[in-house]
């Protein structure tokens, strides 16, 4: 990567429609907005988990500009047992809900190849894993259905603790495991050009891994698919600044601009408002987006 400019990737099939939009991420960034209907998501604390209050949500969101809607009912770490049943009641109706209300992308957040297929039929365009396909049938469902596919990197088997971990060379290691998982993927159905990768900040990674991932992410981003971060208020950010989980917005963002900057198209976020300027500021800096308006010094 030249100093001073942008890493753009070569994508497999930039120009995508997702659902029912369409994206060019050789010059696009998506955002993403995460919705929980959990009540022990790791921010927002159940702060959504009610229908009525995951809806307002939704809205909000949609009038601070996403793209794109995240929707998940488990975390993805260690807590109370959820079965499919409550899990599927947590965000079909969610999904229902927000696909009545607007063309932006849905996906689903999810482990489990039920969940998934009840998703895709409540109107889920999307199937976020961020269990690195541990299940390989959640492949045959998106294959079955012809949706996409996120395929995260991570080592644990779903919600289980995965202490210290330890990597001789994390970003080799997450590419290399991000390309076999995609492989696996391909192999059972899969289309190209409905894969999306993401090396899964401090998902079984300490704060050393997540901040060499995120400095080497054009490392990533050379798979070839277009490549999501999901680093929103995540405690690497907290334990570089020191900052508790409601003080890590400036830390976000600009971890969201150097990612964009090695290569990120898509980004996970909770704070959207703010997310959507610091990546429409990049796009316009970077060429790829005319000012709003244009007066200074041209009237």
């Amino acid at each position: 990567m030249t100093h001073g400019t942008i890493y753009n990737p070569e994508i497999k099939n930039p120009r995508r429609t997702i659902g029912r939009r369409a994206f060019d991420f050789s010059r696009r960034v998506a955002v993403m907005a995460i919705i929980n209907r959990t009540p022990d998501s790791f921010h927002d604390r159940g702060r959504t988990f009610a229908l009525d209050k995951a809806l307002a949500a939704v809205d909000d969101a949609l009038a601070k500009g996403a793209d794109w809607l995240d929707i998940g009912g488990v975390p993805f770490g260690p807590g109370p047992a959820v079965t499919v049943a409550e899990e599927i009641d947590r965000v079909a109706p969610l999904i229902e809900g927000a696909r009545a209300r607007t063309d932006a992308v849905i996906s689903v957040e999810t482990y489990r190849p039920d969940v998934a297929r009840a998703a895709f039929a409540a109107g889920a365009d999307v199937l976020n894993n961020t269990s690195g396909l541990h299940d390989p049938a959640l492949a045959d469902v998106v294959a079955e259905a012809g949706t996409g596919l996120i395929v995260t990197h991570s080592l644990a088997d779903p919600r289980t603790p995965y202490p210290r971990p330890r990597y001789e060379d994390v970003v080799a290691e997450v590419a290399a495991f991000l390309r076999d998982r995609v492989a696996l993927a391909e192999g059972r159905g899969v289309r190209p050009e409905d894969i999306i990768i993401d090396p899964g900040h401090d998902l079984n990674k300490n704060t050393y891994h997540s901040l060499e991932l995120t400095r080497r992410l054009a490392e990533i981003a050379d798979i070839g698919y277009p490549l999501l971060v999901a680093v929103s208020n995540k405690d690497f950010i907290g334990e570089t600044l020191d900052r508790e989980q409601l003080a890590r917005i400036e830390g976000t963002l600009a971890t969201l601009v150097v990612s964009i900057m090695q290569g990120a198209r898509i980004v996970r976020v909770h704070d959207v408002e703010e997310a959507v300027q610091a990546v429409r500021m990049v796009e316009g800096i970077l060429g790829w987006r005319p000012p709003a308006t244009a007066r200074h010094n041209l009237v």
